[in-house]
């Protein structure tokens, strides 16, 4: 299997790269369309964000500059590395707020419990501001199939995570067969 995933790396690293940072993009646009319908993340929810917006970004580039020839082979295995760490991190954080989620162990203490924020009067804003408090981090927005979005993410990461190993490991061994 690996010598299959080293022959289709050497033909197409560049797109490669660019299709698991634009996944990885996909992934935390997902969490913004649904926060945009109504389910306002917790702290631990915007925390699980922030490995995707170094990942994600960070692919595209790292895949644009090789398709245009400025990026080598070498360095896009060591950027699929690094995105790989990332997405390890991510899935830990991810499992974390899961335990929160499920009462397995306490969240941060900065997790506060409230209502969503609503408010239909504009001159009274900064005093709903003030007053509203963001949703608690061991109350899941909700569940799909069993799992929360914190769930999913563990998945999502997991899953990305392995893919930049896989294809990482791929590089790595196509360039020092060929030396």
């Amino acid at each position: 299997m690996i010598t299959k995933i080293q022959h289709i790396w050497h033909q197409y690293p560049a797109a490669i790269t660019l299709a698991i940072g634009l996944v990885s993009l996909m992934v935390v646009g997902t969490a913004w369309l649904f926060q945009f319908a109504g389910y306002l993340p917790c702290q631990l929810c915007l925390w699980q964000r922030i490995p995707y917006y170094v990942a994600g970004p960070l692919l595209v580039l790292a895949g644009l500059l090789a398709y245009v020839g400025i990026f080598g082979q070498r360095y896009l295995g060591d950027v699929l590395l690094f995105a790989g760490l990332v997405f390890v991190a991510s899935t830990m954080l991810a499992a974390y707020h899961s335990g929160v989620e499920w009462n397995f162990w306490q969240g941060p203490t900065s997790c506060g419990a409230g209502e969503n924020f609503s408010t239909t009067d504009a001159s009274d804003l900064l005093g709903a501001l003030s007053s509203t408090r963001p949703p608690s981090c061991d109350e899941a927005a909700g569940r799909f199939l069993g799992l929360s979005f914190a769930g999913w993410n563990v998945i999502a990461s997991a899953g990305l995570a392995a893919a930049c190993f896989v294809i990482a490991s791929a590089s790595k061994n196509r360039t020092q067969t060929t030396k």
